[in-house]
């Protein structure tokens, strides 16, 4: 068996493991054709869906015909997938396992395959990629083990009632190993992917894989028993909140804004960007729900984490950092077609060096959010705070790239309503003795933002708040501060209707800002921020309708990429995303905030 190229059919396809440092990605086929080694920013030792000809795979699949049927067991981030032949049944379980005293020192990816009825014959290949073209791979035999290397990198495969064919140093797309088995009724076999970067190799006992299955998806479950939603769209609510675990960054605390690099907006490529980066908007957005969902150790470990990094690399503060904490180093391209061939494939983010005011905004949020929920900040931390609104009132007249990173500079109306956000949380955290500074003077400045907002970023004649003064462009973004407070008046209520009927594309669903139609697909985020706008302003029955719309639209085990196409359902851009998750829930938590049980009814 050698490796087949990905079907390509959709990024919809693919399901999210992980294990608190990186993310695998799992196709209908039960193929991986994306694992970053060791860490998820670290260049993919298997990336076949960006570079079908040597980006590398693992295949698990049975020979011949066969259905596909899949979940992740309840309440965690194991995915099982049941495949039917004509022959018999057959159930993959995918895990990339704990420990006993919690995450690996070391990468492991276990498949266990449980046959179910009669007979199913599978099949399976390692093969490691050329890591973007950075490094060729080869395999060493080592005591009767053969040894995948690709740079530092050292791979081994463990077999439970088989294991690797002989192996095969020079397969049509490199190094790889391949086996078979046959399941019947009751049967247990395992596949076991093991990896270190510059260390030496453990070769794990599949039995204590086995073992180590069952206490991942034991793992999960505590978690999920720690997590506290009752209210509608429930089981959305926990998928998304499980699908933003698996981005949280363990080793530091961060939150990664998406598991892939360069998965594209739009079929003519060239908005491609890599998000294994760790955003001040995305870590507020996810703290702020982890604390209402009760997590303590995660919400304490991003918000560490985040006001650490903004004073080790301060004064500026940085739109996005290194799931590390540090300011991120430039662009660099890799010589591979891209998903579907639409290129470019890059890491590094250009957004690091902008200006957006928002993100003010963004951190006073997440520090009320905390504060809020009986924490309390330390004497470094408050100082820092309150240097930063001073510095907002200084800042907020000049104009920025706003949310969306645009190179063109102008006065963005929500960046100007983040200011105003920051410069009243700022308040609010003085008042309650959380940090040091001139309340007063943030109350002033916060009132002549509010103005220029109600004079400048309102347009009589759009009958809504516009992208920036003078134009007649909307922007979706402009909704988020419904949320924040500023506006759950009539012209906010406006203006969603304005959005709806110049940006929507049926379902809910909604293009960024002006003009995106012709360039990219509608902005998941988008569409859940609506929801949420809709029952602030009081529209509750259209809250629920567009909510019960906008979660029919994730795939099959209720992940959601970057973008969805109105045309077809597709998903684009990078996946899975934790800004679309983070607007799904919420939507649901404001929703399930503001809108009376009855109204609500059974969801």
């Amino acid at each position: 068996m050698a490796p087949s190229s990905p079907s390509h059919d959709d990024l919809r396809d693919y399901a999210p493991i992980g294990d608190g440092r990186t993310i695998a990605l799992i196709g209908r086929r039960g193929q991986i054709d994306w694992l970053p080694l060791p860490n998820l920013d670290s260049a993919p030792v298997f990336a076949r869906i960006l570079d079908d000809a040597t980006g590398g795979c693992i295949e698990l699949e049975p020979v011949g015909e066969y259905t596909v049927r899949r979940r992740y067991i309840s309440r965690t981030n194991v995915l099982q997938t049941t495949f039917t032949t004509p022959t018999g049944r057959a159930r993959v379980v995918d895990a990339m396992v704990t420990g006993v005293a919690g995450r690996l020192p070391w990468a492991e990816l276990a498949r266990r395959i449980e046959g179910i009825e009669g007979t199913v014959e599978f099949q399976w290949v390692v093969q490691p990629g050329s890591r973007l073209q950075t490094a060729a791979p080869w395999i060493e035999q080592h005591a009767g083990a053969a040894i995948l290397r690709v740079g530092g990198i050292s791979l081994a495969v463990v077999g439970s009632d088989h294991g690797p064919d002989e192996p095969d140093p020079d397969g049509p797309r490199g190094p790889l190993l391949r086996g078979a088995f046959t399941t019947s009724a009751d049967s247990r076999h395992l596949l076991v992917v093991v990896a270190t970067d510059g260390e030496p190799l453990h070769l794990p006992d599949p039995a204590n894989v086995d073992r180590s299955v069952d206490r991942t998806i034991d793992g999960w479950r505590a978690w999920s028993r720690e997590f506290s939603y009752e209210g509608p769209w429930a089981d959305a609510v926990q998928r998304s909140a499980l699908a933003l675990k698996l981005l949280v960054y363990s080793p530091t605390g961060a939150i990664a804004a998406a598991a892939t690099t360069s998965l594209p907006e739009n079929p003519r490529g060239g908005k491609n960007w890599d998000y294994r980066f760790a955003w001040v908007r995305d870590l507020a957005y996810t703290a702020h729900a982890l604390v209402r969902f009760g997590l303590r150790e995660e919400t304490h470990a991003a918000i560490s984490w985040l006001l650490r990094t903004i004073r080790e690399n301060g004064p500026e503060l940085h739109v996005l950092y290194s799931l590390r904490g540090e300011v991120t180093a430039g662009v660099e391209k890799f010589d591979v077609d891209g998903w579907k061939g639409i290129g470019p494939v890059v890491s590094g983010n250009p957004a690091r060096d902008q200006l957006q005011l928002g993100v003010y905004g963004d951190l006073f949020a997440i520090c009320r959010t905390y504060v809020d929920a009986g924490n309390i900040l330390d004497v470094a931390t408050g100082r820092m705070l309150a240097d930063m609104a001073d510095r907002t009132c200084d800042l907020w007249r000049n104009p920025d790239s706003g949310m969306w990173e645009l190179p063109e500079i102008r006065h963005y109306t929500s960046s100007k309503m983040g200011c105003w956000q920051a410069l009243n949380d700022a308040a609010w955290l003085a008042d309650e003795g959380a940090i040091p500074g001139n309340a007063d003077r943030w109350r002033a400045e916060r009132e002549r933002i509010a103005q220029w907002v109600h004079e400048f970023g309102w347009s009589e004649d759009a009958g809504s708040y516009v992208m920036y003064p003078g134009s007649s462009d909307l922007d979706t973004s402009v909704l988020l501060h419904a949320e924040s407070g500023f506006d759950r008046g009539e012209r906010m209520s406006a203006t969603i209707d304005a959005l709806t009927r110049e940006l929507g594309a049926g379902d809910g669903l909604l293009y960024r800002y002006t003009g995106m139609d012709a360039e990219e697909h509608t902005f998941v985020a988008s569409a859940f921020w609506c929801a949420g706008a809709l029952a602030c302003v009081g529209r509750h029955d259209e809250a629920i309708a567009a909510m019960d719309a906008l979660v029919a639209t994730a795939n099959d085990v209720g992940i959601y990429a970057e973008m969805i196409s109105a045309d077809d359902g597709s998903f684009w851009g990078n996946t899975p995303q934790a800004l679309s998750h983070l607007a799904l829930v919420s939507a649901a938590l404001t929703i399930r905030e503001l809108v009376p049980e009855k109204t609500l009814g059974t969801r």
